[in-house]
């Protein structure tokens, strides 16, 4: 008789505590892109462009060396030396081998850094974690003079401890870093030069008036870079390597910053931009947020979009220029702009560790609220370019309808009579259209009124969905809700192995939006039961989304420049982390306050637009098998869904019942 394998031990010495760095050796890819180090070492440019926002720096020098190390120079502040108060270990070692640690975190009014890229402190730690050896000098002005202080790291660990002398060469002050990255943490150890080029560039161009140079030890080359004419040389430069030709209009260039009585904005919050619209060629779009580039853009971005949407869809209207039977939507406005953008947001929240998109929902709100009205004063003080302009964006309408025409055509003419709870939308284009499956009446209600009433449609549910694993098709639509749903969406129920007419789908994205609990996690495994049994196709063309609520809101007081917030967490770990962060701000516990929602029904339109249904500011998460295999999936939902598959289901739960995180 085979004997039953023990299932393996979990106990207190199963739980192993990574410290220090070793989280970043253990997984890089969290903190870092793994391709090639340029990210590593661009964590140390941007610690020296942090200086030159703050007018502390005026030369950034970066040196390629023979044997592949890098070297970082400035002439800022140099980072301090002292004990810090706190930990009593000299401050510029733990900025190098304590994650989440630095400047950055001060806030405050008077901060070292009141503008900088990030918040989560785990920059040049990470460069030291992920390099063979690390070298730092430092020169900084203290009460004794100019000193000059080193020290040095082999693997993230100190070597060298920071010793202290007078500073031998008369220079005042600076930081120089050199770094060894460790090819064995990266996919290739060269670094673009490209890439590299790119980067020093655009931080010249984002800090007019400071010189950034390269040099290469080994083929001698040395580049240097300075603008004083900021973005818009910059803008041009490209185009005109692009070979886009004329531009439809000027320049449209501007900036505004947030004065010290500004209402909903800190101080000095705001965004400096440059767009150009050309009829042909290719487009050239960068962002920046605190000089940190942004390549998967963000809320940044989309308010720069809102901004130019409102201003030129008013120039429209106020000329009446748009033709009968033509709406403007966003996208005909941005669909031939170029821009380069530089916002500043006193706390930015990227999208993870690379800060490769920003997902602060307040700069949607920052750059259209300055952007709008600027492009709109310009528009009508340049009505003939402003006509210019509105042509263009008339044709891309057009041009999108007739796109959307076609398509029409090749769906199926007969129609099914739409169920009458169904808020549909205004658009057609199911490139863009939205059906939201609504638990609850009074949350449809609020998405009723939160929604884009354009491409938003809205169903709501009333209890829970029929368990519909193991019910036959014929017998699908003996339930009204079910039934509802396929009508909804305009596709009949299928198989896995039947090839289902999709013409007439009617909504590129169906959303599944419950409450952020247990019962909202039943309600979506019910509907994810129904779209993987009887509507596979959708699945696997990627139209089946869920959406996320926010389960708190944390309401954090004012803290020096940063006005009254609202924040919202998914979860309880967005929740610690919220409080960790309101915590390194200088907030004391107490003066904040959370309220949990019991319910989509306790979030209001405007709430509920911001944080679940506006594509700006939302985390909607797209359904997909992922490494499943569809039988492999099948015979999960069996296990879980099945009437018959009561014992197994134990048994499954008995197994993985200590990874469950409960809430109760």
């Amino acid at each position: 008789m085979a004997t039953k394998k023990p299932v393996s031990d979990y106990s207190e010495s199963s739980i192993r505590v990574l410290k220090g760095l070793e989280p970043v050796k253990q997984r890089p890819g969290m903190y870092t892109r793994t391709e090639n180090p340029l990210h590593i070492i661009q964590e140390v440019i941007d610690n020296a462009s942090d200086e030159a926002l703050g007018g502390h720096c005026k030369n950034i020098v970066v040196t390629q060396h023979t044997d592949g190390s890098i070297t970082v120079e400035d002439d800022g502040r140099g980072i301090p030396v002292g004990l810090h108060p706190e930990e009593n270990v000299p401050t510029v070692e733990i900025v190098f081998t304590r994650l989440h640690a630095g400047g950055k975190f001060d806030k405050g009014s008077g901060g070292a850094y009141a503008f900088s890229g990030g918040l989560h402190g785990v920059g040049v730690s990470v460069t030291n974690a992920l390099s063979t050896r690390l070298e730092i000098s430092v020169w900084r002005k203290d009460d004794k003079g100019n000193g000059f202080h080193t020290l040095a790291f082999e693997n993230g660990d100190l070597v060298e401890p920071l010793t202290s002398q007078p500073a031998p060469n008369g220079k005042k002050s600076g930081t120089r870093v050199t770094a060894w990255p460790d090819p064995k943490y990266f996919d290739s150890p060269l670094i673009s030069q490209v890439e590299l080029q790119r980067l020093l560039r655009s931080k010249a161009v984002l800090l007019p008036g400071v010189t950034v140079t390269l040099k290469n030890e080994k083929s001698g080359d040395t580049q240097t870079w300075q603008y004083n004419d900021g973005l818009r040389g910059y803008l041009t430069e490209a185009l005109a390597q692009t070979g886009n030709g004329e531009t439809v209009v000027p320049l449209f260039e501007g900036e505004q910053f947030a004065g010290p009585d500004a209402e909903g904005f800190a101080e000095g919050e705001g965004a400096s931009w440059v767009v150009a619209w050309t009829e042909e060629g290719g487009i050239m779009r960068e962002s920046y947020v605190n000089l940190i580039p942004t390549p998967n853009g963000g809320t940044h971005e989309s308010g720069l979009r809102e901004g130019l949407f409102g201003a030129m869809k008013n120039f429209v209207e106020l000329h009446s220029l748009l033709p009968k039977g033509v709406k403007l939507l966003p996208e005909d406005v941005f669909a031939r702009a170029s821009f380069v953008l530089s916002a500043k947001v006193l706390d930015p929240q990227f999208q993870g560790q690379i800060k490769e998109r920003l997902n602060s929902r307040d700069a949607v709100r920052l750059v259209s609220t300055y952007s709008k009205p600027a492009l709109e004063l310009w528009l009508n003080q340049h009505i003939d370019w402003g006509k210019k302009l509105a042509d263009l964006v008339i044709k891309q309408a057009q041009s999108r309808l007739r796109s959307a025409q076609k398509v029409e055509k090749k769906k199926s003419s007969g129609v099914a009579v739409l169920p009458g709870k169904l808020t549909d939308c205004e658009s057609n284009d199911v490139a863009r259209t939205e059906l939201f499956l609504v638990e609850g009446d009074s949350a449809g209600g609020s998405a009723k009124m939160g929604r884009d009433k354009e491409f938003q449609a809205i169903l709501p549910l009333r209890g829970k969905v029929l368990n519909s694993w193991e019910t036959d098709r014929d017998r699908l639509f003996a339930n009204n809700e079910i039934h509802d749903i396929a009508v909804a969406i305009g596709v009949d129920p299928h198989g896995v192995t039947d090839s289902p007419d999709l013409s007439g789908l009617r909504y590129g994205k169906i959303c599944i939006l419950s409450d952020a609990d247990v019962d909202g996690s039943h309600i979506q495994v019910l509907l994810l039961t129904l779209f993987f049994r009887h509507f596979p196709a959708l699945i696997q063309n990627g139209n089946i989304c869920i959406a996320r609520p926010p389960l708190y809101r944390v309401d954090a007081p004012a803290r020096g420049k940063k006005p009254i917030q609202k924040l919202y967490a998914l979860d309880d770990g967005e929740l610690t982390a919220i409080e960790d962060k309101l915590r390194k701000d200088g907030l004391k516990d107490g003066s904040w306050s959370i309220s949990r929602f019991k319910g989509l029904g306790e979030m209001n339109a405007e709430q509920l637009w911001e944080t679940t249904m506006n594509p700006d500011t939302r985390r909607l998460l797209p359904v997909a098998l992922g490494d499943f295999q569809h039988t492999e999936a099948a015979a999960r939902f069996n296990m879980l869904m099945g009437k018959g598959e009561a014992a197994a289901r134990r048994a499954w739960i008995e197994e993985h019942g200590n990874e469950v995180e409960a809430d109760i």
